[in-house]
């Protein structure tokens, strides 16, 4: 499919405006992201209609705390990455072209139906980044929105300026990773900068009408110092607002980072404490278990209003419109009546 976004250069080269790489190919090449290649005078995005898989998560998985709580998403993703992360744990996915040879078939209007039969309140685009097959994205979330369907973003939030208003109007909800706080970090571990993920997040925030949460991986020597974190969580609250949900989650040895140490327990409690010290109000951990910190509560009382065992959901006191049913403070996210019951499932799907 012919994509947008690009620009022809005097020295006959096109240049991609989608995200801030800017490729500048000449026929036949691809850009970093490997699925927007040039062919002739225009780029094409080669995954168009093609997965690399399907499968029912509950929502907390993406992680989403403040979105429909309990219920199943289906998520998918294509092959290619923007961004070159040396701890990549999907990078199976991201990474490989022979994931592209054997992708499966799926229009946006198929994905859209088979959420809808399968009873999943949303469709997220995820296991790798959705900026990079941003017109599949989009037409997907517009036959999801056609269904009563809600679209979810798994991002890394690496895109241009003009791009990000099409897309987060496309987008329902989204969960950005801010990968550190440091340029340098990210110069060296994602080989991006950081300075458009922070505009990103920024318009994301507070122009866009999507819900946001963000997530953090905390990286043993790399990005887990209390300074960072406290500059981290200091710029989200000043940035974002208290009310915006930060997920720090434990890493584990992948990719090109095998020798790392995983992330301990204790490095994300006194991220969560740092987090809340600063002034957010609901700061989580991830790929760790620990209920209390999982959970979710409300910042009038303080009664826990959400119990979360891992994905299981346990205390629910909230009303249908996400009030806590004890103070009547409202719990800032998407709430639509009753919470789902999926919970820890995840159920892989063929689409016929």
């Amino acid at each position: 499919m012919t994509a947008g976004w690009y620009t022809p250069l005097e020295d006959d080269r096109l240049l991609c405006t989608l995200c801030p790489r800017a490729c500048k190919l000449r026929d036949g090449q691809r850009g970093m992201c490997f699925v927007r290649e040039r062919v002739g005078a225009e780029i094409v995005l080669s995954t168009y209609g093609r997965s690399s898989g399907f499968c029912i998560d509950p929502i907390e998985k993406k992680p989403l705390n403040h979105f429909l709580p309990g219920t199943p998403v289906l998520s998918f993703g294509t092959a290619g990455c923007n961004l070159a992360c040396k701890f990549c744990q999907n990078h199976e996915i991201s990474k490989s072209r022979s994931v592209d040879a054997t992708a499966s078939e799926a229009s946006p209007e198929r994905i859209a139906q088979a959420a809808l039969q399968a009873g999943c309140r949303s469709v997220a685009f995820t296991y790798n980044d959705p900026v990079i097959f941003y017109e599949y994205a989009l037409d997907t979330a517009a036959a999801c929105r056609a269904l009563g369907v809600k679209s979810v973003a798994v991002t890394a939030g690496y895109l241009t300026e003009p791009a990000r208003p099409g897309f987060f109007a496309a987008m329902d909800a989204a969960n950005i990773d801010l990968k550190g706080f440091l340029p340098d970090f990210y110069r060296r571990l994602t080989g991006s900068e950081i300075e458009p993920v922070l505009e990103t997040i920024a318009y994301a925030i507070q122009e866009a009408r999507t819900w946001v949460e963000l997530t953090t991986l905390l990286i043993p020597g790399e990005n887990d110092s209390e300074a960072e974190i406290e500059a981290l969580t200091t710029w989200v609250k000043e940035t974002c607002g208290a009310d915006t949900p930060l997920h720090f989650t434990a890493f584990h040895p992948d990719f090109r980072m095998m020798k790392h140490p995983k992330t301990p327990l204790e490095t994300l409690l006194k991220a969560r404490e740092i987090g809340l010290k600063a002034g957010l109000r609901h700061v989580y951990i991830g790929n760790a278990h620990h209920v209390a910190a999982q959970s979710t509560y409300c910042s009038g009382c303080g009664v826990r209003v959400i119990g979360r065992d891992w994905h299981q959901l346990s205390d629910w006191h909230l009303d249908d419109t996400g009030a806590c049913t004890i103070c009547h403070t409202p719990l800032p996210g998407v709430f639509d009546g009753p919470p789902g019951t999926w919970g820890r499932q995840r159920r892989p799907v063929k689409l016929a």
